[in-house]
């Protein structure tokens, strides 16, 4: 626990500190998310299947569902300084060993075990925002710490394939070393726990029993991330095989659109600082992503789909910041880590089911009928939104 004060530090020091945790989640996100990009080398140099593959992209994946929460319950207990290191540390310790393993078997288990270091990251970082940022100020950088996982993503698409197919998986496997080793020593460097108040009753109880606001929020988010990872997963797909683009052509619009919904996640959160509200921005992302995706089901077989996509794969990603900030916010100091675990645990698990059960639903009824089908998540989720923003437990 730290002497230190929200007022005592400088603002370049905050900021600093949250380029450093920028940086950590987006290191995090290349070693997490980096391993899918293997896939086509994988196949070609070692002989493994596409179903082999694919379980080496998802072993990281694995990892983090099972150990967010783990992660989010030390953070309450030892702060966050502590586990990002420790946690930074073992995916970079552990990504080495990656590097040096062939058989299919040992490098599942062991990207299993980056992952489950990686998840550091979801629990703790998160933190660093609320806890040394003010209210007013906390949308925004809270938007700018969430876009560090499509940072992540964008930088293990544009190296990870192309060191892999050029030198060898191995050597790939060095990108996330390298991302992982740069965050921890920011965080070593730039990285002081928040100041916590001196525990009370009121501080250390569990807010989920207080009232419903979190439950809601997970809820809400769950419910967002459907339309969300279908885009996300599927776009590429549509494009090509349905709209006859080329793959470079869908790819980079592809590509685009992960660089637009960091912006926009950056920009409702600056607004739910404008409006000095989380949850009305919430509100209204859920309403835009509802029209959007019915649109899109609308007009799938016409040229202005194409502009609709691009439209929802901005929308449906920027409620993360808002309900990030809010559960934070809610939770308080002794309980935050735990419920950004919960949040970060359910939306990867519903991440997860999204790709198999819409490849279903697309394979059986068509797109258009999966796009409409998605845009019910986010109308169901509309009345779970929280009328009013949460008192912060602290």
């Amino acid at each position: 626990m730290t002497s230190l004060d929200a007022s005592s530090i400088s603002v370049a020091r905050r900021w600093s500190m949250l380029a450093a945790s920028v940086a950590a989640q987006a290191g995090a996100s290349v070693a997490i998310n980096g391993p899918a990009f293997l896939i086509p080398q994988l196949q070609d140099d070692r002989g493994l299947s596409l179903a082999q593959a694919g379980t080496v992209a998802a072993a990281p994946i694995a990892g983090v569902m099972l150990t967010l929460f783990l992660w989010g319950l030390v953070v309450d207990r030892i702060g966050e300084r502590a586990v990002l290191l420790a946690g930074l540390g073992g995916t970079t310790l552990l990504g080495i060993v990656a590097t040096m393993v062939h058989g299919t078997l040992p490098l599942v288990v062991v990207l299993f075990l980056v992952g489950m270091f990686a998840a550091c990251t979801g629990s703790a970082s998160g933190r660093i925002v609320v806890g040394w940022f003010p209210p007013q100020r906390r949308g925004l950088a809270m938007g700018i710490r969430q876009m560090a996982q499509p940072l992540g993503v964008a930088i293990a698409a544009a190296t990870i394939a192309v060191v892999a197919d050029r030198v060898s998986v191995s050597a790939a496997l060095w990108i996330p070393v390298v991302a992982t080793a740069l965050a921890c020593l920011s965080v070593l460097v730039l990285v002081i726990d928040p100041p916590r108040p001196a525990p009370t009753d009121a501080l250390t109880a569990n807010p989920y029993r207080a009232d419903h606001f979190l439950a809601r929020v997970h809820g809400v988010s769950v419910l967002l991330v459907v339309p969300q990872f279908l885009v996300w997963t599927y776009s590429l797909t549509w494009l090509v095989q349905h709209r006859h683009w080329s793959a470079a052509a869908a790819g980079a619009l592809v590509a685009g659109t992960h660089v637009l919904g960091a912006l926009g996640r950056i920009g409702v959160g600056q607004l739910s600082d404008m409006v000095g509200s989380r949850v009305r921005p919430l509100r209204w992302v859920a309403i835009a992503a509802a029209v959007t995706m019915g649109l899109l089901a609308l007009t799938e077989p016409l040229a202005v789909a194409v502009v609709l996509m691009v439209v929802a794969s901005t929308v449906t990603v920027a409620d993360n910041g808002l309900a990030f900030t809010s559960v934070a916010e809610r939770a308080g100091s002794y309980w935050s880590g735990r419920a950004l675990g919960v949040q970060n645990t359910a939306q990867y698990l519903t991440a997860a089911a999204v790709a198999p059960i819409a490849g279903l639903a697309i394979t059986h009824w068509g797109y258009a009928a999966t796009y409409a089908l998605a845009a019910v998540c986010p109308v169901v989720a509309l009345p779970l939104v929280p009328r009013r923003d949460a008192t912060s437990a602290e």
